[in-house]
């Protein structure tokens, strides 16, 4: 099975998609791994992802579609794979799926885990790090035994910039513009899988293995 994972930050792909590829067997292909392994490697290609990274500047789709093709090639992936956080933009979906045709393989389905805008806020914006020890709460969901002090250390939690309300507002708004047009692209291709991403984890864990579950029983 060869899947691609969608959903904007904060909807909870990561852990979703571990959790599919183990279902199925397949390896977990993160775009983020995939640079730092090349990286690590010190590759040619990890060189020059290396150099794009180290002045803030985003990777080049030529270079980043590389680099996920060639993962894909490895001997792990012939059985299938799951691919989370590529492609983000349409050209590189059609890079990608040139790629595939010329291997004579095609993507079996995209899941796009959908997530109300207000929901991800205040998942996000609920998030509390210690800035001493590292341990992470949610005021909702793992709340600290006493209200913003760490339970390890006693330290007062802070909250990340990154999880601040304004600038999780500014990433929706940015995956809207470059992300959210290949959910039209799929839907058109008739591989998207529409999946509700509110609720638990577990929720809608077993949400996706339905609609997986199905794909590979009409496959």
């Amino acid at each position: 099975m060869r899947l691609v994972f969608m959903g904007p930050p904060g909807a909870g792909k990561g852990t979703q998609a571990k959790a599919v590829a183990k279902r199925y067997d397949i390896p977990h292909v993160s775009s983020g791994d995939i640079f730092r392994a090349e990286i690590a490697g010190e590759t040619d290609l990890g060189k020059q992802i290396k150099q794009y990274l180290d002045t803030g500047a985003l990777v080049p789709d030529e270079i980043t579609v590389r680099a996920v093709v060639d993962r894909l090639q490895a001997d792990d992936c012939q059985g299938g794979w799951l691919l989370d956080g590529f492609p983000r933009t349409e050209p590189q979906a059609r890079a990608l799926d040139e790629a595939l045709e010329a291997n004579n393989e095609q993507l079996n389905a995209v899941v796009n885990l959908a997530v109300g805008a207000e929901v991800i806020v205040r998942r996000m914006s609920g998030r509390r790090v210690c800035p001493t020890c590292g341990r992470t709460y949610h005021v909702e969901r793992i709340p600290p035994k006493v209200e913003g002090k760490c339970d390890a250390c006693g330290a007062e939690l802070i909250i990340r910039d990154d999880d601040k309300p304004e600038t999780v507002r500014q990433r929706l708004g940015t995956y809207e513009r470059a992300t959210a047009p290949l959910i039209d692209y799929y839907d058109q291709r008739g591989l998207l899988l529409r999946v509700d991403g509110s609720g638990t984890p577990d929720e809608v864990r077993r949400r996706i293995f339905e609609q997986l579950d199905s794909e590979v029983q009409d496959g």
